[in-house]
């Protein structure tokens, strides 16, 4: 990381509307702070369109983001199009419910107003890896395709939630354990249920290599960027087929289960672009869920934004 100090260009504090509605202290406190130690401007936008506005006349002024995970996610993405992510880092003043600051805590910035403005005013000024996708959407953080939620009572926290978990993080492992922590209860009537409940029809490549394909049933997927490594994280869990109910050799708990090719394989890899097509399905990237889909390429732009954070000690 390099050392930021005060801009030299000042600061444009670019308050979320939700955030001034819900914690105006908050608001308050991170705009003291930033007036005392830099040259602020201060906008206080009413909708989505005056924010981009605002943001697009910015001149050479540093956007300083108050607010929680979206609005962070909606001023890269904002900043990606105009293709002016290189003339300088974002900040954030994470300010929402602990719900909505998830990727700010990831991304390691605090959670304090004060300490959030003082790292802006001395802080230090991390790169991190962008994850874009064919429609020109950004993901700071991962994605995750979970499987479709199951029937009956065991759907839990899958159904309840839309069945897309959140990326836990960085670490494409962490968000692996969510969406088993999620997912993970068996559904009613079986360990699988029948047809595609349990699993996508879903081709994945990473970098052009077929990690899965649509005559296996894929369980889940997740693709995370990391730190300034320049690849992304991709995992690909298969899961084995149910066969449909009638009579079937044997009997006791494993009669009548069909594994599908590469059933409860799970797949490890690095890459810098992944492809994910076939069925309909839908995902959840860093605030918000996308989809149905059939088709979503994300590719990792290695050190392509910086984040002020604060000096390591």
């Amino acid at each position: 990381m390099s050392h930021a100090g005060a801009p030299v260009g000042g600061l444009l504090v670019l308050v979320d509307p939700v955030a001034r509605r819900l914690d105006g202290e908050s608001v308050r406190i991170a705009k003291d702070v930033l007036s005392a130690g830099a040259a602020a401007k201060i906008c206080l936008p009413d909708s989505r369109e005056e924010f981009a506005r605002a943001l697009a006349r910015r001149g050479h002024r540093q956007p300083v983001i108050v607010g929680d995970d979206r609005a962070l996610v909606r001023a890269v993405g904002l900043l990606h199009r105009e293709r002016a992510l290189s003339e300088g880092a974002v900040s954030l003043i994470p300010v929402g419910p602990a719900g909505s600051l998830v990727l700010a805590l990831q991304l390691g910035v605090p959670l304090s107003a004060v300490a959030a403005a003082r790292a802006v005013l001395d802080g230090a000024v991390g790169m991190r890896d962008l994850l874009v996708d064919d429609s020109d959407g950004v993901v700071l953080g991962g994605i995750g395709i979970p499987p479709p939620p199951g029937p009956g009572p065991g759907a839990g926290a899958g159904s309840r939630s839309g069945g897309v978990p959140r990326p836990a993080g960085p670490s494409v492992w962490n968000a692996y354990r969510s969406l088993v922590r999620t997912f993970g209860r068996p559904t009613a009537g079986g360990p699988s249920g029948t047809g595609t409940r349990g699993g996508h029809r879903l081709r994945v490549e990473a970098d052009g290599v077929v990690l899965a394909d649509v005559d296996g049933m894929v369980e889940d997927v997740a693709v995370s960027a990391r730190e300034g490594d320049g690849l992304a994280d991709v995992l690909v869990r298969m899961r084995a087929v149910a066969a449909a109910p009638g009579p079937g050799p044997g009997s006791g708990p494993g009669a009548g289960f069909v594994p599908g090719p590469g059933a409860g394989r799970v797949v490890r890899v690095r890459a810098s672009a992944v492809t994910v097509s076939g069925e309909d399905f839908r995902y959840r990237s860093d605030v918000g869920i996308t989809g149905p889909v059939r088709r979503r390429t994300w590719t990792l732009h290695p050190g392509a934004w910086g984040l002020t954070l604060p000096l390591q000690r």
